[in-house]
């Protein structure tokens, strides 16, 4: 089940009735990272309603879990270490997917995607930069903390979305 942290905060961030809608809101605006316990609720609950309905699909049968693909979490050892704390006993990592693609690529197709139907008020020029700033800073030395225990999968992004797919398709396959 792809799970995207993203959008999870998204949804949260525009139900009328959130208690953390403008906080996520002033930190997707500012392309800072939200406080982690935030985060982490979110994708515990979405896990548990996911793991609920394939038990629910099964009659009830045991189901250990799911496999889930949790996009853009963690962002930083904040994350990191709130994800341990809250969810390392419920959960086993089995790597992690990173997609290599040079700024330049990265900034072109954020800004086409701002111009799409799935616009997003972060696909501006000028949170774009707070969020590479963000990157090179908090998310960047996560990865490195992966690479140093063997998780990181690499895919080179460069390619149109098509061959991406192919080679996360093969990579999920193998």
């Amino acid at each position: 089940v792809h799970i995207s942290a993203g959008e999870l905060l998204r949804e949260e961030m525009s139900r009328p009735e959130s208690d953390y809608g403008a906080l996520i809101s002033k930190h997707i605006k500012n392309g800072t990272i939200v406080p982690v316990a935030i985060t982490c609720s979110l994708l515990e609950k979405t896990m548990k309603n996911h793991a609920n309905t394939i038990k629910e699909s099964n009659h009830g049968d045991e189901v250990r879990g799911g496999k889930f693909l949790i996009d853009g979490f963690p962002r930083n050892y904040d994350n990191l270490q709130g994800w341990q704390k809250q969810m390392s006993d419920k959960t086993c990592v089995n790597f992690i997917l990173f997609f290599d693609c040079p700024q330049d690529i990265c900034i072109k197709r954020c800004l086409k995607r701002g111009k799409g139907a799935m616009k997003r008020t972060d696909d501006n020029e000028e949170s774009l930069k707070k969020r590479l700033i963000t990157y090179a800073n908090d998310t960047l030395p996560i990865i490195q903390h992966y690479e140093k225990l063997n998780l990181v999968r690499k895919i080179d992004a460069t390619p149109s979305p098509e061959l991406v797919f192919q080679q996360v398709r093969k990579l999920f396959e193998s």
